[in-house]
């Protein structure tokens, strides 16, 4: 990565499955982000909880001693459903609540194989970058291709004309974990010229409850 300005990264959110999948390599992927995260002395945040992928990623950072943060809402908690968090929790009322804070102090985002649940806080943290709330890179681990066919339709909407080149460029990917943190060490934020326009004021979304659920 000479000449390249390298991003520091502190702290990285990983967004993916509560279940492990069917591929064993997803498990396997899983264990070595966190291994390649706690290697390069970056901390975790998560949506808590030990199930799934989301248990593995926490527990292999948490072996390389570093530091590991749940932000889980309330409601998951109840009769242990999602299982203990390995690391320090943070519970909130809603998953909007939770997602806000994941953005607030996250340094960049990866995705890993995931569902629904994934999928939203992959698209609702690139719609984020798009409308200028936070300039910070975000990624998808591609295993064994699981995210090809999520790419090739963000390709199709690019040549589709609902998203701009410029707005393609921030999703990420990569198929190995080191390659995808290189690449989000190497991100350079390019604002659109008329979004960038947008200001988004800490203290009113506190104030009035700014809604980040806007999507373009």
């Amino acid at each position: 990565m000479e000449g390249v300005l390298v991003r520091k990264i502190k702290k990285n959110c990983v967004f993916c499955g509560a279940n492990s999948g069917k591929d064993v390599a997803f498990v396997n992927a899983a264990f070595h982000l966190g291994e390649v995260l706690g290697k390069r002395k970056i901390d975790l945040v998560y949506g808590g909880g030990k199930l799934g992928l989301m248990g593995c990623v926490s527990t292999a950072v948490a072996q390389h001693e570093r530091q590991v943060l749940g932000i889980i809402p309330s409601a998951f908690t109840v009769n242990n459903l999602v299982g203990e968090t390995c690391g320090k929790e943070i519970k909130v009322a809603t998953m909007q609540e939770r997602l806000v804070m994941m953005m607030e102090l996250s340094d960049a985002f990866i995705a890993l194989p995931g569902g629904f649940g994934t999928l939203e806080e992959l698209f609702q943290m690139i719609s984020w970058a798009q409308l200028n709330i936070h300039n910070k890179p975000i990624g998808v681990l591609n295993i064994n291709g699981f995210f090809n066919g999520l790419l090739s339709f963000v390709d199709h909407a690019v040549k589709q004309e609902f998203i701009t080149p410029r707005a393609r460029k921030i999703l990420i990917s990569a198929t190995t974990a080191d390659e995808l943190v290189d690449k989000l060490q190497a991100f350079r934020f390019e604002s659109d010229p008329a979004l960038s326009k947008l200001k988004w004021s800490p203290s009113s979304s506190q104030k009035e409850k700014l809604d980040l659920t806007l999507r373009l």
